[in-house]
This record gives C-alpha cells, sequence and structure tokens, in this order.
C-alpha cells in the first residue's frame, strides 16, 4: 500500500496521541471510569504522563536499518554543544540523541532505508553538523528486543 499525504499526517498526529478509551482502561484496571479518568487526569498534570503516541511500523514505513552513530566534537564549548545539539534536532532520521561520557561525545539511533541511504543521510547532514571531528557508525544487524515502558 502506498500512503498519501492524508494518510501521513494521520500517521504524525497518531504518533503524538495515541488511544485507549477510559473505559477500556477502567476495566483492564478494575476501577469505576469516574476514578480511573481522575487519576490519568492527576497523572497527566504532575507530568507522568508526558505523551500518547502510535508507534510505527520501521519496516513498512521504509527505514527499516538503524544505525549508531558516535559523534565526536572537535571541543567542549557550551557554544559547540548547544550549536550540535539545536542542529541534530532538525534530522528527522535521527531519532535519539543522547550527550555521552566517554570516548564519543554524543551517540545517535538513526533510521534508514537501506545503506545508499544512511550515505545520503551521512553526507548531506550528519558530516555538515556543527563541531564534527569524528564519527563511528554501527549497522544494528537484528534488534533482539525492544521496548519503550520503562520499569514500574
Amino acid at each position: 500500500m502506498e500512503l498519501d499525504s492524508i494518510d501521513r499526517r494521520i500517521l504524525r498526529v497518531l504518533q503524538r496521541t495515541g488511544r485507549m478509551s477510559n473505559s477500556d482502561l477502567s476495566e483492564k484496571i478494575n476501577l469505576s471510569p469516574s476514578a480511573c479518568h481522575r487519576r490519568v487526569q492527576r497523572l497527566e498534570a504532575e507530568g507522568y504522563i508526558r505523551d500518547y503516541v502510535a508507534l510505527l511500523d520501521a519496516r513498512k514505513m521504509g527505514c527499516p536499518s538503524t544505525i549508531f552513530v558516535e559523534i565526536t566534537l572537535s571541543g567542549q564549548a557550551d557554544e559547540l554543544l548547544d550549536a550540535f545539539e539545536r542542529e541534530v534536532a532538525l534530522i528527522p532520521d535521527v531519532l535519539e540523541c543522547h550527550l555521552m561520557a566517554g570516548s564519543a561525545d554524543y551517540i545517535l539511533k538513526v533510521v534508514a532505508a537501506d545503506t545508499e541511504d544512511f550515505a545520503r543521510i551521512h553526507r548531506q547532514h550528519l558530516s555538515r553538523l556543527p563541531g564534527v571531528q569524528g564519527m563511528q557508525s554501527s549497522f544494528a544487524l537484528r534488534t533482539v528486543f525492544k521496548t519503550t515502558a520503562l520499569p514500574v
């Protein structure tokens, strides 16, 4: 199935706003709907629940390859770190960016269609980031498991 612009808009919205009815949730946790709703509202208001998202299938979306990129910067000045972080956040193929302790300054989680697509991302985006001195890329061969659920 080919996705058109409307499909893509729907997916963008669903990634930001997941869905489960209060009725279904209250049934699962054996709590009355009104009590469940109040608790969810409180958890939202207090920041425990940050967002609701739809998790998309990377293969079906055309980006089955995951690449972890270690980046070393030419310096550690606040201005350089800020500029790097501002620019890397604009690259749609970068799903995560972490400031690291250790040999690399940052580690990125990048998705791509294949090695050619990653070469494009590397050439057009990653190599142009402010202060990049070196990069080490590692392709994931297989995802053993993946979760977004924090331990509760």
